[in-house]
């Protein structure tokens, strides 16, 4: 530090021309930011110069350096660059200019020579070496300033925590304080960019690092950089509402171009069968170098391996692109094991840059594969959340959300608790969003009321019961809306243990109640050959009859689904004894004339019997319609009366007339077949039809047996 700070005074004595050498990520363009002004406070002739991602790639280059030098350039100094650049280096001495190198990515074998090195990991002594970028141009700012530079704490705190490093240390104090300065933050190039994020009140690190930090970074995926630089040191606040939205606009571009390339990359994945590999490497046509860190992150996310995706240059005949791992592999010395299939390559143990001849791609996807299947188990593959405490609902409280806030700032390093809220059933569960691809649920438990808010968790939707017993794994906060105070879970997982029911009795429009549901492993059972069954359950459902149910294996059958009611419920009784589903769907799609709203009891028989023996007989063409009408009964239920009768042999039948039996032999209702079937019907449809979600989920239980029981994962945990 003190030779840096010595070569930086004598050039500003001197009135050399100094450039800071800065980096087009966010973290890079705050490091600029400050020691461009740290210079200028100190009266010296300073520009800076960010590379373009496009034409010149990652880091110090010889051109660079060069046009530097025609422009009488006497001093350089990188900022979140410069630790890979020896060959630069060397350039530089060549060319008589010094060179000041600030940095915090891995140091590589070799370091480059310059007249001073500051970097946290390189030195012996330094006791944090966690910096980011703008940590470490910050500590520059500083010696050369004399004082504690608190008004570049905003610019500090957006780099640091828009680059992931650790929030512990230095780097919390940093952050802390920064938050509050950028709340109250005067520089007009900040107050446009919460503008443009609908930032209001204080500022959080969710805000910088959803809002600011994706911002800044958009510039330089998609051109130069240098507008960002240029709208956090601009002084006139409408000159920087232009930039800002400039800004803006960019997000919103880069934003759509990391959605067509994931969608293209997941189907590459799919169609060349990588999704075997446990290292994904990917190479595309057109594919914009500036947002290939995002979208291999989202594979990440996917597929819970490391990711390697890249844009193809033809002309150069070579693949340009980024890398993002999971925590159990370390993308630098992983590739630093193969650095010959880099043309250059720099990066930390979860986020890389690189670049690649195109002929070496698969050589590279081969090697980085074998050190992986050399290193990992199959559990690595597996993300994990660890939960710090189990909760009820009587544990949560505004008051302790805010104890729990005191804890911030939370990021790397310092993530926010995780909390499992165990064995609840939500009173409310809907989709959100304009694209319906949040889950919300509300849980409640006597006064208390607890919202839980799932971002992208939506296709878990229709997984989910009304009354499903669920636990749920988030962050704790509050919901702030008109004053109104409301406790909140974010959710980041979801499990249920026990099966479930969907009760889809009556339904008129299932098809759409169902619209996202895999339904692979999806049997529909009928039992009534001559019922109907719907073109779109033919189409998305295995659909099988009772007789061919004996063919299917019960390993099969993950999702049943009962298309009709049984004839009897032992028929029931007998498939739930032969398989443990995870999920029954509970259709039992009835016709109008199936419902037993008017069936005869006893006294009905009794009175119609009474009627047979007094008149003798009765025409049927004649007189049954009168009959109905006269006792307000329908023709079935006449018709019904008259069939058991016939079989009982009470009466008899004649030239479309009934005839009452004298002296008929004494049976019971119960022998007659018509009857013992109706009954049936009747238990059947009353138990599984017309029963409650409780009831009827009670009696599939009961049949199933406690020991079938199958915890069903919804959503990892």
């Amino acid at each position: 530090m003190n030779k840096a700070i010595e070569r930086i005074e004598n050039a500003i004595l001197n009135n050399e021309n100094i450039l800071v050498f800065g980096d087009y990520d966010a973290d890079g363009v705050t490091s600029t930011t400050v020691l461009v002004e740290a210079l200028r406070e100190k009266g010296a002739i300073v520009d800076f110069y960010i590379p373009n991602r496009f034409t010149e790639g990652y880091g110090p280059n010889e051109e660079a350096f060069r046009q530097a030098k025609e422009a009488n350039v006497s001093v350089i100094i990188t900022v979140d660059t410069g630790i890979a650049a020896v060959h630069e280096a060397n350039i530089a001495k060549e060319l008589g200019m010094d060179l000041i190198i600030t940095d915090h990515h891995e140091a590589q074998e070799e370091l480059p020579e310059a007249v001073a090195t500051i970097h946290p990991k390189v030195s012996d002594t330094y006791p944090f070496d966690e910096l980011a970028g703008v940590g470490v141009a910050f500590k520059l700012a500083h010696a050369l300033l004399g004082k504690l530079p608190r008004h570049f704490l905003e610019l500090a705190a957006i780099g640091t925590i828009a680059d992931l490093v650790p929030l512990q240390n230095e780097n919390r104090v940093l952050v802390h304080y920064g938050l509050k300065a950028l709340t109250s933050s005067t520089r007009p190039g900040i107050k446009m960019l919460k503008e443009v994020c609908g930032i209001e009140g204080n500022v959080t690190e969710e805000n910088v690092g959803f809002g600011i930090g994706p911002r800044l970074n958009a510039v330089g995926r998609l051109q130069d950089a240098k507008l960002a630089v240029d709208l956090l040191l601009e002084q006139d606040l409408d000159v920087a509402r232009e930039l800002a939205e400039e800004v803006q606009n960019l997000n919103q571009q880069r934003q759509q171009l990391v959605s067509d390339i994931t969608k293209e990359a997941e189907k590459m994945i799919e169609e060349s069968q990588f999704h075997e590999d446990s290292v994904v490497v990917l190479a595309g046509e057109g594919w914009n170098p500036g947002v290939l860190g995002i979208v291999a992150s989202r594979l990440v996310q996917s597929y819970s391996k490391p990711a390697i995706v890249l844009g193809i240059d033809h002309d150069q005949k070579q693949a340009k692109g980024s890398a993002r791992s999971i925590e159990t592999f370390n993308l630098f010395e992983n590739c630093m094991e193969i650095k010959d299939r880099f043309i250059s390559f720099g990066g930390h143990a979860q986020a890389a840059g690189m670049t690649v001849s195109l002929d070496d791609i698969s050589l590279l996807r081969q090697d980085l594969n074998e050190l992986a299947n050399q290193k990992l188990s199959s559990e690595d593959f597996q993300p994990v959340l660890r939960i710090d405490k189990q909760l009820d609902m009587e544990d949560i409280s505004l008051e302790f959300i805010q104890e729990i806030e005191k804890l911030a700032p939370f990021g790397m390093g310092n993530p926010k608790p995780l909390f499992q809220l165990a064995e609840h059933d939500a009173s409310e569960i809907r989709l959100i969003g304009s694209k319906q691809n949040h889950l919300k649920m509300n849980f409640q438990k006597d006064t208390k009321s607890i919202d839980a808010v799932g971002f992208g968790m939506g296709h878990l939707y229709p997984g989910i019961s009304p009354h499903a017993k669920m636990s749920i794994v988030g962050e704790l906060g509050i919901n702030e809306w008109n004053g109104r105070k409301k406790l909140q879970i974010m959710m980041k997982d979801l499990s249920i243990k026990e099966w479930q029911l969907f009760d889809f009795r009556g339904s008129r429009h299932l098809q759409k109640q169902i619209q996202g549901l895999d339904t692979e492993k999806h049997v529909a059972l009928y039992f009534d050959s001559s019922t109907e069954i719907e073109d779109w359950m033919d189409d998305q459902l295995q659909v099988i009859h009772i007789d061919q149910w004996k063919n299917l294996s019960s390993e099969d059958v993950s999702h049943l689904w009962f298309v009709d009611l049984p004839l009897s419920l032992e028929q029931l009784s007998n498939v739930l004894n032969e398989v443990k589903p995870k999920n029954i769907y509970a259709y039992f799609k009835m016709n109008e004339e199936n419902y037993f709203s008017q069936i005869p009891n006893r006294d009905h028989f009794k009175w119609f019997y009474g009627m047979m023996m007094k008149r003798g007989r009765l025409n049927l063409d004649k007189d049954r319609a009168a009959l109905a009408r006269s006792r307000g009964w329908s023709l079935n239920f006449v018709d019904f009366m008259i069939k058991v009768f016939l079989e009982l042999q009470f009466v008899k039948m004649e030239d479309r007339e009934l005839i009452y039996v004298t002296k008929p032999a004494k049976k019971d209702l119960t022998e007659s077949a018509t009857y013992q079937l109706k009954m049936n019907q009747i238990e059947v449809e009353k138990t599984l039809y017309y029963s409650t979600y409780i009831e009827l989920k009670k009696w599939l239980n009961s049949k199933m047996g406690e020991g079938r029981l199958k915890e069903e994962v919804v959503h990892g945990l």
